[in-house]
């Protein structure tokens, strides 16, 4: 076997336990719903009996921020959120609004030597901390991956898919923080 291909099989390997961990770990944080009381509690559309869906049902929260980017493309942050173990996790999603395909640019993954080596993500995120004055930049993995999305390469127009990156905590005092990403508009977000 070539050293291409194992790398190649390797990262594919590694993405596949990634994502099988996200929807592990999403599903894990469920309500600690036992299914006991789903009998007693109705729904909001069953407890109006005829009447609509709330335009709230079946859609996404309102975004924190919305960013502007390059070529029609749109970045909506939905959530940020601080882990207990000292990691702010930033959630969204990135969309083509424009009318056409949209090439996501290499300009996103920043320019550090050790997140180019590793393909195209949108490493180059960075959080501000202006009361702190700090930068902190995108999370890696112990063989220097980023600890983002990655594998963007292009999307349709109107076509949308989820984000996320996650960044060392600020101090537990802050609040607000200033997310960049290159090429990006930067938007002042709140961590909850």
């Amino acid at each position: 076997m070539s050293i291409r291909f194992t790398a190649r099989t390797r990262r594919g390997v590694v993405a596949l336990a990634v994502a099988v961990g996200l929807v592990t770990g999403a599903s894990a944080c469920g309500g600690g719903d036992d299914g006991k009381d789903k009998e007693k509690q109705p729904t909001a559309a069953s407890s109006r009996p005829g009447s609509a869906p709330s335009t709230q049902e079946g859609q996404s929260e309102a975004p924190l921020a919305e960013m502007k980017g390059p070529s029609g493309l749109l970045l909506r942050i939905t959530a940020v959120q601080r882990d207990s173990g000292g990691f702010v996790t930033i959630q969204g999603s990135l969309k083509n609004d424009g009318g056409s395909t949209a090439v996501i640019p290499s300009s996103v993954r920043g320019n550090e030597t050790e997140i180019l080596k590793n393909g195209s993500s949108l490493g180059g995120a960075t959080l501000v901390d202006p009361k702190g004055k700090k930068r902190y930049y995108v999370l890696r993995d112990t063989d220097g991956r980023p600890l983002t999305t990655t594998g963007l390469t292009a999307l349709k127009a109107g076509a949308e898919t989820a984000v996320f990156m996650q960044f060392p905590a600020p101090p537990a005092d802050t609040s607000d923080v200033d997310f960049q990403l290159p090429g990006f508009a930067p938007a002042t977000i709140k961590i909850s």
